[in-house]
């Protein structure tokens, strides 16, 4: 018989199995350590040279990418402190749509330094006064490096906008940029509305389209359906178009009814009228003027019948957003049942075509001129994993597109800037008393992290490219970043590698923010995980078919 211990001290306040974990040792530095190591998954990736990871989620999807948001999202991270560096770069990611990698890579950069510092016997408050007072200088410093003149620009000059874009499509397709940056930037300016902060990233579509490469992408105005029309017309020009949301179909009564039928006659003279009320309805649309009807749900045998004798082309979209999109692009306005539509609610398309891409039958849907509103980006590629990662490098131009339409300023990228803030803090650190300039001076050398990250995965000598870095930045050439095709230290103005303010801004912030947040946490208390089955086994009584 075992004794019966009555539970004491922290045990006794609360319910069993909960974890309790405390103290520097404990707490602390098992956190950081999260931390870290989920910054060590992410640094690699970072810059153009990045390594790409093969990750495989809960549902046995397969992701090959080196885009960190991705990386992040699909790694179930169990651990809370690396949870809030995985909301760090999910905020980076909504708000700019770029530059998670460098958040959480930097993030875990200052945990490693406060580690260190935690060692040498620094109280973690000491080290966040010295985080944030370091950070407010950061982005005082970051001001007076943004390249004069960048604050105007003009958000419709291709020109301009591939020079923003470059940096942050580069990061994800090393060597493919100028091809995408040529359609992303195309796709833009063609949707961009009279104000571009009214810009609108749902606007840019990608179709993803097996086969062929990247040369063979294109941008088109307007959208891609990726099935084909029903019925036998397979194309219109410059043609009116009617949208019913509820399909096209003879539609059932709302009250149940029964009739009673005497004769075959009146059989026969039923039908009849369900047929001829048919026919009156698709003549009244044809009458109206429209070409192609586009229908939200089914459509039916005897509908079907009657548009192809009323030579009507119809078009099947059964997602409710593609409808949406659908009457973005041609300005129709989407009817609730089949009716005669008003004059009105018609939309404009200049051509509805079916063409075969790749093996696909695809129907095109082309609005030149006039408030198009909605264009596509064509990607093709030889798998889809590719193809997916092409897309995430789209998202990502067109999200820089966006954020440069807030704010146009630009930073010299190729890690120029790093170093010289990184340089500067330094300097700022040595003008601090008290114990805080060793975190101040710490959170400079973290800066370091991202050109020695450049190089490790460009294949080069980190150090001899930080050392030459910080002298070409001693006599004053502030703009001089690595690169790392030939490996050398260049200035970025001849290479035309420019980064948006608000990204590193944003990125650098989140990151100081996280890692401020993990090291403020001194106890973790975990309650009992509640009960029912675990979500990765499979229900009892369950063989593994």
């Amino acid at each position: 018989m075992g004794f019966n211990i009555q539970p004491y001290g922290i045990q006794s306040m609360l319910k069993e199995g909960h974890k309790h974990i405390s103290g520097l040792d404990e707490a602390v530095l098992k956190n950081i350590d999260a931390g870290k190591q989920l910054s060590t998954i992410t640094r690699t990736s970072l810059g153009p040279n990045g390594m790409n990871k093969m990750v495989i989620n809960h549902l046995d999807k397969l992701f090959v990418t080196n885009d960190a948001a991705t990386i992040v999202n699909e790694l179930e991270v169990q651990h809370p402190a690396a949870k809030l560096l995985v909301l760090a770069g999910k905020a980076q990611q909504e708000e700019i749509g770029d530059g998670a990698n460098l958040t959480i890579s930097f993030a875990g950069e200052l945990l490693q330094y406060a580690e260190e510092l935690i060692r040498m016997g620094l109280h973690p408050s000491e080290i966040i006064s010295g985080y944030n007072k370091a950070i407010n200088k950061t982005i005082e410093l970051l001001e007076e490096l943004v390249e004069k003149g960048s604050e105007t620009m003009d958000v419709r000059n291709k020109e301009q906008v591939v020079s923003r874009m470059r940096a942050a499509v580069a990061s994800k397709q090393f060597g493919q940029e100028d091809i995408i940056c040529s359609l992303v930037a195309d796709a833009c300016i063609q949707v961009c509305p009279k104000n571009p902060a009214n810009f609108n990233v749902d606007n840019v579509r990608v179709a993803k389209l097996l086969g062929g490469g990247l040369h063979n992408s294109t941008v088109v105005r307007g959208m891609i359906l990726k099935n084909d029309a029903v019925g036998t017309i397979k194309r219109a020009e410059k043609a009116k178009v009617a949208v019913f949301a509820s399909g096209v179909d003879t539609s059932g009564t709302e009250t149940k009814g029964t009739v009673l039928i005497h004769s075959a006659k009146q059989l026969e003279n039923y039908s009849k009228t369900e047929e001829a009320k048919v026919e009156e309805l698709i003549k009244a649309v044809a009458d109206s003027g429209a070409k192609v009807i586009v229908s939200g749900a089914a459509v039916g045998e005897m509908a079907l019948h009657f548009c192809e004798r009323y030579k009507l082309m119809v078009l099947k979209i059964s997602s409710k957003f593609e409808l949406r999109r659908f009457c973005r692009t041609t300005g129709a306005v989407a009817i609730l049942k089949l009716s005669q539509p008003n004059p009105d609610d018609l939309g404009f398309v200049d051509s509805v075509s079916v063409e075969e891409i790749g093996g696909v039958r695809v129907t095109i849907v082309k609005n030149e001129e006039g408030g198009n509103s909605v264009s596509t980006v064509v990607l093709r590629g030889s798998t889809d994993s590719i193809l997916d990662d092409l897309e995430r490098a789209v998202d990502d131009g067109v999200n820089t597109y966006k954020a440069m339409c807030r704010d146009s300023r630009v930073v010299p990228g190729a890690a120029a800037t790093e170093i010289e803030l990184a340089k500067r803090v330094k300097e700022f650190s040595f003008k601090e008393t008290g114990l805080d300039q060793y975190a101040i001076a710490k959170f400079a050398e973290s800066f370091e992290m991202i050109p020695t990250t450049l190089a490790e995965n460009a294949g080069l000598n980190a150090m001899e490219i930080i050392s030459s870095l910080y002298a070409e930045h001693a006599s004053g050439n502030t703009k001089v970043g690595i690169d790392l095709e030939e490996g050398v230290c260049k200035d970025v103005s001849t290479m035309n590698v420019w980064d948006l303010y608000v990204t590193k801004f944003f990125a650098l912030k989140y990151a100081a923010d996280a890692a401020c947040t993990v090291l403020r946490v001194d106890q973790i208390i975990m309650a009992k995980p509640a009960g029912g089955p675990r979500r990765d086994q499979a229900p009892g009584g369950m063989d593994e078919d």
